[in-house]
């Protein structure tokens, strides 16, 4: 039986060989997905409760990755902080931060800061090294949102975008985190993340959020349609695509190409959400993304991609 020129016998292509159509389809599809469910977000939670976007979203999930949640549970204690800070505790913060945001394109930007953040927290927590152009790109990144920050469309969404950069550091956090619990599967942190998020969001939702019943009684069918493409399309369509992916090429080979992401969200807030893009804004989400980039390429490993 022949086997193809590039791969292992376990499937897996060479890192030097060419990306394969169907690979190239596959982040062009991750690209698109995570791009529109920014703006999915946006939608869901002008309509309903953040909170209870986040506990519906997760919901729906576990009712496709219910089968993944069975024993063995490496780590218990670190898998359960992982489980609080991937699902409640981020998108608690990112649906609130969508929920209070004027314009979608800055505080997508903002969120970008993933990336740098887990280069930080790997250095710490792990004793990863830092190579002179990361350090550079951290400083640039976190200088191009603060820029961004300064300019009028910018500054009204700042509550939003510093609850944005904090869900950020939470994930980092849970990403550094999963690197120290070897063994344990990416379908199976996330059917947990969605058993331990749904019941958190739901109680912090009716204990916090005003009117819940009554604005899930009322929400547009357009804001259950984006519930539900969160919950299908991107939570489980999308990551396993990623999955599939880097199980066949080292994952800094393709991560770099959802730096794109961003690019999807803003055009769409623009041409459709009424996104005002000032010089300012376009020189600090500029600024903000080639910093990103610039970890993300020269990081000694590559970093998970957040949903």
């Amino acid at each position: 039986m022949k086997r193809r020129a590039g791969s292992d016998p376990s499937g897996a292509m060479s890192s030097n060989s060419p990306l394969t159509g169907l690979e190239r389809l596959a982040i062009l599809a991750i690209i698109l997905v995570w791009g529109l469910n920014n703006a999915a977000a946006k939608v869901a939670t002008a309509e309903l409760p953040p909170m209870m976007v986040g506990a519906l979203r997760f919901g729906l999930a576990l009712a496709f990755l219910f089968p993944f949640i069975k024993p063995p549970f490496p780590s218990s204690k670190r898998l359960l902080v992982i489980c609080l800070l991937s699902g409640p505790i981020h998108f608690g913060l990112i649906y609130v931060a969508f929920g209070m945001a004027k314009s979608l394109s800055p505080l997508v930007v903002a969120t970008q800061l993933w990336i740098p953040f887990t280069a930080l927290f790997a250095w710490r927590m792990l004793g990863e090294t830092m190579r002179p152009l990361a350090v550079g790109g951290l400083v640039v990144a976190f200088a191009g949102v603060a820029w961004m920050s300064l300019d009028p469309h910018g500054a009204a969404d700042l509550p939003a975008i510093i609850l944005g950069v904090v869900a950020s550091a939470c994930w980092a956090v849970a990403t550094v985190l999963v690197r120290q619990t070897p063994g344990v599967k990416p379908l199976k942190v996330q059917a947990l993340t969605a058993l331990v998020a749904t019941p958190v969001l739901l109680a912090m939702s009716f204990g916090f959020e005003p009117n819940v019943a009554e604005r899930v009684k009322t929400a547009a069918p357009i804001a259950w349609a984006c519930v539900a493409f969160a919950g299908v399309v991107s939570t489980i369509g999308a990551s396993a695509l990623l999955f599939w992916l880097v199980q066949r090429r080292e994952a800094g080979r393709v991560t770099p190409y959802f730096l794109l992401t961003p690019l999807v969200s803003c055009t769409i807030g623009v041409v459709f959400m009424g996104d005002t893009l000032s010089p300012q804004l376009v020189i600090g989400a500029a600024a903000t993304m080639a910093g990103v980039a610039l970890v993300a390429l020269t990081a000694k490993k590559a970093v998970p991609v957040a949903t």
